[in-house]
């Protein structure tokens, strides 16, 4: 039997703060669970007022310290990233509507996911949180929620894998 590849897309407002950790964060815990070569991963922005940047400065030292690396680039969600992704988990309610504004089909529509859809111990969250005009506990929030939800994510990705 042919191996299973999986390609997911996180996706936020700008590219620069919550999506480029979820890829960040994702990233390290598929190479801890020796997935990195069956799971593609990457990050995109519903604007494209940040193509070209690096992930926000805040965000990079927020991962640093928790031993994750971000860093992406950032750039704008197409419509022709429904054809590569099987997944494309968004952080909140308006990337949610702006995504499935993109849509083409039905099929398009039921491979978006919020992030804290795959939530366990955050599960009272529905939302992922722009952390941009706050400070470090904005930050450490967004942290806690990703990393929580990058386990149910990945649960499932491996679910996918065997199946």
């Amino acid at each position: 039997m042919e191996d299973k590849n999986i390609n997911v897309v996180f996706v936020c407002l700008g590219n620069i703060c919550r999506s480029p950790a979820a890829e960040g964060i994702v990233k390290k815990m598929l190479a801890d669970e020796g997935l990195d070569d069956r799971v593609f991963v990457d990050s995109a922005g519903t604007s494209s007022w940040n193509e070209g940047k690096q992930p926000d400065e805040r965000m990079q030292a927020h991962g640093k310290k928790r031993g994750y690396n971000f860093d992406s680039i950032a750039r704008q969600f197409r419509s022709s990233d429904f054809e590569k992704f099987d997944y494309i988990i968004v952080m909140d309610n308006n990337n949610y509507m702006n995504v499935k504004k993109l849509a083409i089909t039905q099929e398009d529509v039921e491979k978006i996911h919020r992030m804290t859809d795959f939530s366990i111990d955050f599960a009272d969250h529905d939302h992922v949180p722009d952390p941009y005009y706050g400070g470090d506990d904005g930050f450490n929030l967004v942290m806690n929620l990703l990393e929580d939800a990058a386990k149910g994510l990945i649960k499932d990705i491996k679910e996918k894998l065997q199946s």
